[in-house]
């Protein structure tokens, strides 16, 4: 990465935010990362950026596979394998993972989500063949431990209770998520329905293990003090033996066609959730778009103008007001491979009434939404979302997950430049129809939560 360059524009950025609230003109292509990308034969895509800075690297490994892909009976099916890829393989056995990261100084973890499944480490770079070695064992030869598998049911049984049913913020949250994508692939958990959870079998995860953990539909990443050549032969050498899962695409329009992801014919009601708070917390969603089109970045600029930061328009009209209805309030656009969801979310002050507080947050967003809007706060914002999207891209870690999400969302890790220019042409014409388009009552779901619902 062009460090020169990159500490020129947050420079830029910040010493451009007065009071006239100028927006920052620069040029995309000044943003490089030295990175060279590479697919082999069997369909694995790998990525490397040196950064000599430290002795020390980071790798990401993005399965193209998450909730919206399970089937009837499967939910839960990604994430539940994420935990087994940790319990050994042919060559690393049970415990070996673990040990030989931490015990050689590094670290790792890795999350799913509703489109992906990643993995990642941060180790010494005396250690990059061993990680490579660990990974492509696991990937072709994950043994599925059959007391490991069952014992690991409690494990996540339990991260569902603490997650859903013994929290409000995300209990409240799982219901806008069924309601928006009602009978799509988006509306379930990604930890899984508990039934599914209790009843799956240890030969439906290896399966679901055969047809999505191949090379052909992985993407790896690899940041840090390493020498590129090397690197890319070292891949070669322990995954181009690893077979291609030939009917992955077909598999995937299979999987997908049973949920088809679109968008409810019937919303402008409410959900009354039975909750544990006293005071009552609330979401106000409208179906958004999926990650990627024009609108969305438009959408993203709407949502921190709106509800980001204690000067955001909601913020002042709600929380630092004479009268104040709510304790605390935010806007999102949350983006999916195929689809999205625009929510605000808040929690009221304990004097304040929740049906008056729902009314006027629907008459504010269809027709007082354009007011927050103009020159100003559209600069503002857009100097934000610039300095925020490169002063994160401080550690290997960071550089490739950024790397890696644009390289699997859109098959091209540079996408991140047509992102910056998107976002510098969008114009107050452009969020004020946004505001018309999706801010209509009948639109939203308003759903609260309260230990004084039934």
């Amino acid at each position: 990465m062009k460090l020169v360059s990159m500490s020129f524009l947050l420079i830029l950025f910040i010493g451009c935010s007065s009071k006239s609230e100028q927006q920052v003109k620069f040029n995309a292509d000044s943003i490089e990362f030295n990175a060279v990308k590479k697919e082999f034969k069997n369909g694995l895509k790998a990525i490397v950026i040196e950064n000599k800075k430290l002795p020390i690297f980071s790798y990401y490994t993005f399965y193209q596979v998450g909730g919206k892909h399970e089937t009837q009976g499967l939910t839960g099916a990604s994430h539940f394998l994420e935990h087994m890829m940790f319990k050994g393989a042919k060559k690393y056995k049970m415990g070996d993972f673990d040990r030989l990261v931490e015990g050689n100084g590094g670290n790792n973890n890795a999350y799913t989500s509703n489109d992906l499944t990643v993995y990642y480490e941060n180790m010494p770079s005396e250690h990059l063949e061993l990680m490579i070695d660990i990974e492509a064992d696991r990937m072709e030869n994950l043994t599925l431990d059959e007391k490991a598998f069952e014992s690991e049911k409690q494990v996540v049984l339990e991260e569902r209770r603490m997650r859903y049913e013994n929290s409000d913020r995300g209990k409240i949250f799982l219901a806008m998520m069924k309601q928006i994508f009602k009978g799509s692939a988006y509306g379930t958990s990604v930890i899984g329905k508990i039934k599914d959870i209790k009843t799956v079998s240890r030969n439906q995860i290896y399966n679901y293990f055969k047809k999505y953990y191949a090379p052909n539909n992985a993407v790896i990443v690899i940041v840090g003090d390493v020498d590129s050549n090397k690197t890319f032969d070292l891949i070669e050498k322990k995954f181009a033996n690893i077979k291609a899962f030939k009917d992955l695409e077909k598999v995937k329009l299979a999987a997908l066609s049973q949920k088809t992801i679109k968008k409810p014919l019937k919303l402008g009601y409410d959900v009354k959730l039975k909750g544990q708070s006293p005071v009552p917390s609330f979401i106000l969603a409208y179906p958004g778009i999926k990650i990627g089109p024009y609108e969305s970045y438009v959408l993203d600029i709407l949502s921190s103008i709106l509800g980001d930061g204690a000067s955001s328009y909601l913020n002042q009209k709600y929380v630092l007001s004479r009268k104040p209805l709510l304790s605390n309030i935010y806007a999102a656009n949350y983006t999916l491979q195929d689809g999205g969801v625009f929510f605000i979310g808040g929690k009221l002050i304990r004097s304040a009434n929740l049906n008056i507080a729902k009314k006027s947050l629907r008459r504010l967003m269809h027709r007082s939404c354009k007011k927050s809007i103009n020159q100003r706060t559209l600069a503002k914002v857009k100097n934000q979302y610039l300095v925020q999207m490169f002063s994160g891209l401080d550690t290997n870690a960071s550089i490739a997950k950024f790397i890696g999400n644009r390289e699997v969302y859109f098959g091209d890790y540079r996408f991140y430049k047509k992102e910056m220019q998107t976002y510098q042409s969008i114009t107050v014409d452009d969020l004020k129809k946004a505001c018309d388009k999706y801010f209509h009552p009948k639109k939203s779901v308003f759903l609260s939560i309260w230990n004084k619902h039934r």
